[in-house]
């Protein structure tokens, strides 16, 4: 199952998808975070006294430090990654800089390697070559700072456990793993999934939640993680409409607080409306910057190789959100 150039380098050539990768075995929700894992071309959570507090468009974020310098770092730095998968390259000689504050898309087509770039970055697969730095630091040192919402498919829903618990399990960093979970965390857990509208399934397993409900769940949990560098793995994915506006909002939230997401996502006609920053891959970065910059229908066809009716429809896309400006 699929699951960053520096600004200076030029972009690589396009490259064809690699062959299809070995599927990832299922992890339980417990296992679904990173913690338990070893600019344009052209800390430690602080467990804020409330959710609300918390996610205050005012407030600084959790790793913000009181220096300037500390705030002007990049959120995450990928140096000439390469992941391979028995000797043959998935992505390879990636490179570039996720900007601060700013909601960032990955797309590509299937087979590209987005969900791998991902999962290198937090160690959850070995690389082959490369260094990924989050806030001018190795992952292992900062990983605190970033915030996980992995891939549907990827999570064991029949793993017995209630949505609450989930969510709960975003305030580990916070309260120790081997410390036990007490009523003020579940208050902030639940409240969490009140900000993502299914506050009346806290206590149902996780099972019997409906797709888009099971995505919000994470998105609860993302959200008392109160990380500064956020990474989600096609949340948008098979949701209903009522999640993907929910999902939107998040995002905005985040972006208004300053913080950042990095977003695999793969519909192309929501990329301009959604996002400001995009990386085009396809085993190898063909492009990245603004939007505005970097997607259009030249590059998209660099990275899609000629698929004609996704590019027909981004390219309508583009065309619509050019009438409106």
């Amino acid at each position: 199952m699929t699951n960053p150039s520096l600004p200076s380098q030029s972009q690589p050539s396009q490259s064809q998808p690699s062959q299809s990768q070995p599927s990832q075995s299922q992890a339980s929700p417990s296992q679904a975070s990173p913690s338990q894992a070893s600019q344009s071309q052209a800390s430690q959570s602080q467990g804020p006294a409330s959710l609300e507090r918390s996610w205050d468009s005012n407030a600084e974020p959790s790793g913000a430090a009181t220096s300037s310098g500390s705030r002007d770092q990049i959120p995450l730095s990928i140096y000439d990654l390469t992941v391979a998968y028995h000797r043959k390259p998935v992505i390879w000689d990636i490179s570039f800089d996720v900007p601060p504050g700013k909601l960032v898309a990955v797309v590509g087509p299937n087979g590209a390697g987005k969900s791998t770039l991902l999962k290198a970055v937090m160690e959850l697969i070995p690389r082959a070559s490369g260094r990924v730095e989050v806030f001018g630091q190795p992952y292992r040192k900062n990983r605190q700072r970033v915030g996980y919402v992995p891939q549907r498919e990827s999570v064991d829903w029949d793993f017995p456990i209630s949505a609450q618990d989930v969510v709960a399990m975003g305030l580990y960093r916070r309260i120790g793993w081997c410390l036990p979970v007490r009523r003020h965390h579940r208050d902030l857990a639940r409240a969490a999934l009140e900000r993502v509208g299914i506050g009346e399934f806290a206590d149902r397993q996780i099972s019997q939640l409906s797709g888009g409900q099971q995505q919000r769940t994470f998105l609860a949990r993302a959200l008392v993680q109160n990380a500064d560098l956020y990474l989600m793995d096609e949340p948008f994915a098979a949701v209903d409409a009522a999640t993907e506006k929910a999902i939107v909002e998040l995002l905005r939230e985040m972006k208004k607080s300053g913080r950042t997401a990095l977003v695999i996502h793969h519909d192309l006609q929501t990329v301009a409306e959604y996002f400001d920053y995009v990386v085009l891959l396809n085993m190898r970065v063909v492009a990245h910057g603004p939007v505005d910059e970097v997607f259009t229908q030249a590059n998209l066809e660099k990275t899609y190789g000629g698929r004609l009716t996704l590019l027909e429809e981004a390219t309508d896309a583009m065309r619509r959100r050019e009438k409106t400006l």
